[in-house]
């Protein structure tokens, strides 16, 4: 059973930094799997949306809104990607959630779609 766990959220003043990481387990690959991670949030009310994601090389699969503050990075000897988040705003307070999906990024999570999803973790800013 694949789990997808998310840590690293709470809160920060504007303008402050959190690094979120995310552990995927009983995910099986090899050097020929192809896989998308990424992340997505949601605020209250709102829709949820991409944050960014990343190929399973290593290499940008799709980044948006937050492109020059956030940064994602994944450990190429696992499974476990990184979002460093920089500049942070009222505006990014959300629930983060980390997600995986065995196919290219621009098949799945560029398309919104993926199949493992964390339970998600809270990003708080104040102004």
């Amino acid at each position: 059973q694949v789990k997808v766990v998310e840590s690293g959220g709470g809160s920060v003043q504007a303008g402050g930094s959190l690094r979120l990481s995310c552990e995927v387990s009983g995910y099986t690959y090899n050097r020929y799997t192809t896989y998308c991670m990424g992340w997505f949030r949601q605020a209250p009310g709102k829709e949820r949306e991409r944050v960014a994601a990343i190929e399973d090389d290593g290499s940008t699969g799709c980044t948006d809104s937050v492109r020059g503050r956030f940064t994602i990075s994944k450990d190429n000897a696992k499974t476990t990607l990184y979002l460093q988040m920089d500049s942070l705003q009222p505006e990014d307070t959300a629930m983060y959630y980390c997600t995986l999906d065995p196919a290219r990024c621009q098949t799945s999570l560029c398309l919104g779609y993926s199949v493992y999803w964390g339970q998600g973790i809270q990003v708080t800013v104040s102004s």
